[in-house]
């Protein structure tokens, strides 16, 4: 794998506070990985942005009775400032309404009309008599035709997950006025070609590697199932306009141009920071990096045929993504997260309960890779307690508490690595070794477990050899057993801080560390814990103790 690795994870939408599905779904884990890898070295590109366009920002910008722009606005530096408080290490964090988003967009719809990949075809809408305008997507609720659920949008029924168009909903109504008099009209719009990209992105697909075999077969059903031309456009007020005759009043569909906006914010990060956006996305520089999308499965289709569909369209040298890691559902006690309905966590709410990094262990250790997870706050409250508090914070506790006590606060100098000591090497080592492939292999759950059983081997080490008992009658045993002690702590701490960021750097200060910054990744075990580099080094404050949490601890919030 190339040391240079672009990361992306799925654009947030602008509207709603986002729960703690849409974290681990592709955020959390996206940053997770983006952070290991600055710890081995690699070169890291790790961008996202707001989701700013589309039905669901109108209507929630209404319902706040701000315009459109202005919502952004305000709910973009809300998410920003919540995902900077729960240690999202975006290199940027853009919003798809920017300039550099538009300008793209515009430029990939004109590769693609000169490609002829772009059909104008006219669409059957709903129009309101009352709001005077057509109602496309989430303007128009009803009764789904598949499953009978009362409250059906005109894009997807929640109930069942159905993909719907306005008009094939019964009994529909707007969601602005509540108008039941709709009638069907005619409204031109464009659509992309997909049916006649069929076979490149089959062919494009057979050689990506190292996804999970379940997105795998999500883009394969997709291309086998008789791949149908997507509309691109929509009847809208708010989002990219249409360059184009005739189409004035009409904007790009919000899952046309939000992909783009990877591009874009690269362009944005670029223009800031001095950076070579071309060198991550055009041509044979852009190939030398790893590309790696993070998305939850309701994302999948879209990233694995629809924007490659319109990178490969344009018959440019962009850089398409080489790995995709979708992740299943994070339920909330048996039931789906909904930001609309109120129900489950959401991040701001999580925060104002716990610190980030309980929130970030326990949600990394059971990451929802192979099937969907299911949240419960006893669950929670006695797993975060378990592992942080009674393993990986009492390690921390226990050994910087006695050498503050018997060694006055110092790296003890004196005594020799013993038997005990030389078969902790070889064993942290291997530890070591296989937590860092777990990592590059993007097996968060396998990683996190794996990082809990080094922090238990470590307190078993301490516990074996015992150095306030050797104090009594050997000081020297007692200080080989402390130092070694002290590296073991900086080690668990820097293979955990990727995942517990805060909490692995208060562990690395308390042992006489420099914090707040990326620690490397630790490969020199046997000088670390076998040799004395650091005797008679001052340790940093004491470790506080990681809050254990009741049963109780968490309720539902929106």
């Amino acid at each position: 794998m190339s040391r240079r690795i672009l990361i992306t994870s799925a654009l947030p939408y602008v509207s709603g506070a986002k729960h703690l599905g849409n974290l681990v779904g592709s955020l959390l884990p996206a940053d997770v990985h983006a952070r290991f890898h600055r710890q081995i070295g690699s070169e890291v590109l790790f961008v996202c942005a707001t989701d700013e366009h589309g039905t669901p920002t109108e209507l929630a910008a209404a319902r706040a009775g701000l315009d459109p722009r202005h919502f952004c606005d305000v709910e973009h530096a809300r998410q920003a400032e919540t995902f900077r408080r729960f240690g999202l290490s975006f290199d940027h964090f853009g919003r798809s309404s920017a300039p550099s988003n538009h300008a793209l967009t515009h430029h990939f719809y004109r590769r693609l009309d000169a490609a002829g990949l772009i059909a104008e075809r006219p669409v059957p809408q709903l129009w309101s008599p009352v709001d005077r305008r057509y109602l496309p997507d989430r303007y128009v609720l009803g009764t789904c035709p598949h499953c009978g659920g009362p409250d059906a949008r005109g894009d997807q029924c929640d109930a069942c997950g159905a993909l719907l168009d306005g008009v094939d909903l019964i009994a529909p109504r707007s969601a602005l006025s509540g108008d039941t008099r709709l009638e069907v009209r005619e409204s031109r719009h464009l659509f992309l070609r997909q049916s006649a990209l069929v076979e490149q992105l089959a062919a494009w697909v057979d050689t990506r590697h190292g996804w999970p075999a379940f997105v795998t077969s999500l883009a394969r059903s997709w291309l086998t199932a008789d791949l149908k031309d997507r509309c691109i456009t929509r009847d809208l007020a708010w989002g990219v306009p249409v360059p184009r005759p005739g189409f004035e009043g009409k904007v790009f569909y919000v899952w046309f141009d939000a992909p783009i906006a990877y591009i874009a914010a690269t362009q944005d990060w670029a223009a800031e920071q001095g950076g070579d956006w071309r060198a991550w996305w055009w041509g044979e520089a852009a190939r030398q990096s790893t590309y790696v999308q993070f998305l939850g499965k309701d994302n999948v289709p879209f990233h694995a045929v629809s924007f490659p569909g319109t990178l490969l369209g344009s018959g440019e040298p962009w850089r398409t993504v080489d790995v995709i890691k979708g992740f299943h559902w994070l339920t909330w006690e048996g039931g789906k997260f909904s930001t609309s309905q109120g129900r489950g966590l959401s991040c701001e709410a999580a925060l104002a309960e716990h610190p980030a990094d309980l929130w970030r262990w326990w949600l990394i250790a059971n990451a929802p890779e192979s099937a969907d997870t299911d949240f419960r706050p006893a669950r929670f409250a006695t797993e975060v307690t378990k592992d942080l508090a009674d393993v990986f914070g009492n390690l921390v506790q226990r050994v910087t508490r006695f050498a503050h006590a018997a060694f006055d606060g110092r790296v003890p100098d004196g005594g020799e690595p013993a038997e005990a000591e030389r078969a902790l090497v070889a064993d942290v080592a291997a530890r070591v070794r296989s937590i860092h492939d777990r990592h590059r292999a993007r097996e968060f759950r396998q990683a996190a477990a794996e990082t809990r059983a080094l922090w238990s081997a470590a307190n078993a080490y301490v516990q074996a050899a015992a150095p306030w008992a050797a104090l009594r009658g050997d000081r020297a045993r007692a200080a080989a057993v402390t130092r070694t002690a002290l590296e073991l702590v900086a080690v668990c701490a820097a293979v955990a801080w990727s995942i517990v960021p805060t909490l692995a750097d208060a562990a690395i200060r308390s042992v006489g560390g420099s914090a707040g910054r990326t620690p490397p990744w630790p490969v020199d075990i046997a000088d670390r814990l076998l040799g004395s580099r650091h005797a008679g080094a001052t340790l940093g404050e004491p470790f506080e103790p990681v809050k254990k949490l009741e049963p109780i601890a968490v309720a539902a919030g929106s």
